[in-house]
């Protein structure tokens, strides 16, 4: 019988898959993300592999079952795995894409809402002292409309970003590495820029752009300089495309007006800095953190596993 690791738990739904396709399932359930060492020792002997990507697999994971044939990777990205050397094993790898669209871009439309609006700082103004009474000065934030949202990134999330935030009669720019075709721009009305005019343009500026070698640290201390004192960061994308000390000093020399972070450069820790500015707001990594979208997730998981068991090629392969 083919046997399958799963690394943490997942919706019901994927193992109700697995195990009506006659799979032996193991399943990983400890509080704590498992460690390499327990990875290592669980992986043995099985033909199949369904892991978070707060997991990483690397080449030691790799040697240590020479009978693995898939890596399933539960997310839409996969820089947690080593996908050249699971290619040179012929193990393909694969991840779930389009299904945290939706989620993703709803989390980042209510951060940037919430950013503009100092409606996180407002809920801790009044969980503590509270306030006064209405006043014309008193706690001003900013409206959107007419403002310029920069997406760097714009694939199906920074479009879906764009179609939501242009409800706001926010200003829709973007770049990347080639422009949309001109009907996609035109029906997200949106301007295709060079990364140094998204920089300087933007009044919030989003980022959706995958991790790559790249884009790690694509946005630091130069690029933070080019931006309007004003201006406010949103990233739910990748944490290493944004250099995080030099942000945390931008903030603090005011090159910048507030961030919005539910991603880290050293995920999951997060820089006490960050903690200690009431004009950055922290997410614990919830862009897709929905029913709807973590059983969507878990469906192509399993399926992706059943398929590889009956001879059939997996679907969504990134390597």
């Amino acid at each position: 019988m083919a046997s399958v690791l799963v690394t943490a738990a997942i919706p019901q739904a994927a193992m109700d898959i697995l195990q009506q396709a006659g799979l032996d399932v193991e399943s990983y359930t400890g509080d704590a993300l498992i460690t390499k060492d327990e990875l290592l020792k669980r992986i043995v002997g099985k033909d199949y592999l369904i892991t978070p990507l707060s997991t990483q697999v690397d080449q030691d994971v790799i040697d240590a079952d020479p009978q693995l044939k898939l890596i399933a990777n539960y997310g839409a990205g996969f820089n947690n795995i080593d996908v050249a050397y699971a290619r040179k094993h012929d193990i393909p790898v694969t991840n779930t894409p389009k299904v945290s669209t939706v989620s993703t871009a709803e989390v980042t439309t209510g951060l940037i809402i919430s950013l503009a609006h100092r409606i996180v700082e407002g809920d801790k103004l009044m969980r503590t002292k509270g306030f006064a009474g209405w006043a014309p000065l008193f706690f001003l934030g900013h409206e959107l409309a007419g403002k310029t949202l920069g997406i760097l990134g714009m694939g199906q999330i920074g479009q879906a970003v764009a179609k939501r935030m242009a409800a706001f009669d926010m200003h829709i720019i973007y770049t990347q590495r080639h422009p949309l075709d001109a009907a996609t721009e035109g029906q997200l009305n949106a301007t295709f820029v060079t990364l140094d005019e998204l920089l300087a343009q933007s009044d919030i500026l989003t980022i959706h752009a995958p991790l790559t070698p790249e884009t790690h640290h694509l946005i630091g201390a130069p690029q933070f300089k080019q931006m309007k004192n004003s201006a406010c960061l949103i990233n739910a994308a990748r944490g290493p495309v944004i250099d995080e000390a030099a942000l945390l000093t931008a903030l603090h020399d005011h090159e910048l007006a507030g961030a919005a972070l539910d991603v880290y450069e050293a995920e999951p820790n997060v820089d006490d800095g960050f903690k200690q500015l009431e004009n950055v707001i922290l997410t614990p990594h919830v862009g897709n953190a929905t029913v709807e979208a973590r059983d969507a997730m878990a469906e192509i998981v399993a399926k992706n596993t059943v398929r590889m068991a009956q001879g059939e090629e997996p679907l969504h392969v990134v390597n």
